[in-house]
This record gives structure tokens, C-alpha cells and sequence, in this order.
């Protein structure tokens, strides 16, 4: 049996995120079970805010890029940060472009086993923007695993050099990414 394909994404643009510490320490830890796992940054991307005229015209290179890159994963590590109770625009356009169809292919979540994570400053960590990224992946066909993890006070998380300093959240996030990695294993 291969090595299951992951994806690690995190729906901030911002330098020095939360959320972007979050994933790429949960993506180091599917590294650990023997996944292959490519970190994608959203900040990398060129995405223009989605609109039928620019696909119309043909889809933005970027945006093709990360649709063929979720297609051809197994599984997907998604960090969201919540902005005002929701998710990030960046990472719903995001969602928007590489959720779009093509002929003859399959669409880029469908059936994507996905584990969602959060961290904030704040007391829930993120739990509420949770809830939609939970309802937006659903609904175009993802199996997003019922144990979620939301970290708060990502002040006092992290070290300077991005990895997680507290060993009950190291914890749990090696649980979810492995209970991850071990979905996808059996789906692919």
C-alpha cells in the first residue's frame, strides 16, 4: 500500500499566523506516519476573488494549480482562522475556485477525507469558523472527520520558531492528523 497523498492548508495570508504554525506542525506529524504531505500557502497564490467572467475566460493558472493538487490528494490538514465568527475570504475563494467542476474530472473535494483545525488569541480558538468550513466542505462532498481541534490562546502556543511548545496540544494535534493519515490510508 502507498504512502497516502496529504495536503496541509491554512486559510490565513497573514506572514506570521496562528493558523499557518497550526498546520505546518500537524502536516510535520503526518510526515512522522510516513505520508507524503505538501504544505500549500494561500499567501503563495495569485487568486483572484472568484467570478463566473474569469473562469469564463479560463481558470487562473493558480487556481488550476490548486485544484489539481487537491484532486489528486488523499487526504487534506485544513487550518482556518475565524474572522468575525466565519472563515477567512481568502480561504473561501479558495474553496470557491478549486470547488469548481470540469468536464470529465472529478470535482477537487469530493470525497477528500479532510481534518479541520483552528487556533486564535481568543478563548475557543477558533471553533466557531469551525462550524462553517465543517458546512461548506459537507456540502461539496467532503468527509470531514467528526474530531476537530480548535486551540485557543495561540499567543501562548507557539515558540519563536513556530512549533507547538505545549505537549497536550502537540498531543492532539499528532491524534488528529494520524487519525487522519489512517482514514485516507483506507479510502485511497
Amino acid at each position: 500500500m502507498s504512502a497516502p497523498k496529504i495536503i496541509a492548508l491554512a486559510g490565513s495570508l497573514r506572514k506570521d499566523s496562528f493558523n499557518q504554525k497550526l498546520i505546518n506542525e500537524a502536516a510535520r506529524f503526518a510526515l512522522q506516519t510516513g505520508a507524503e504531505v505538501e504544505v500549500i500557502k494561500l499567501a503563495d497564490l495569485n487568486l483572484p476573488l472568484f467570478s463566473e467572467d474569469i473562469e469564463g475566460q479560463g481558470t487562473p493558472a493558480d487556481a488550476q494549480h490548486l485544484k489539481d493538487k487537491l484532486r489528486a490528494a488523499d487526504g487534506i490538514l485544513l487550518a482556518s482562522p475565524e474572522y468575525n465568527g466565519s472563515i477567512t475570504a481568502a480561504l473561501k475563494n479558495a474553496i470557491d475556485w478549486a470547488s469548481r467542476t470540469e468536464q470529465g474530472a472529478l470535482p477537487a473535494f469530493r470525497n477528500k477525507v479532510v481534518a479541520l483545525f483552528a487556533t486564535s488569541p481568543g478563548g475557543l480558538g477558533g471553533l466557531r469558523g469551525l462550524n462553517h468550513v465543517r458546512d461548506i466542505l459537507s456540502g461539496i462532498g467532503s468527509l470531514v472527520l467528526a474530531d476537530q481541534l480548535a486551540v485557543p490562546s495561540a499567543f501562548t502556543v507557539f515558540g519563536e520558531d513556530g512549533k507547538i511548545t505545549d505537549p497536550a496540544t502537540a498531543e492532539k494535534v499528532s491524534v488528529l492528523t494520524q487519525q487522519l493519515v489512517s482514514v485516507a490510508s483506507k479510502l485511497s
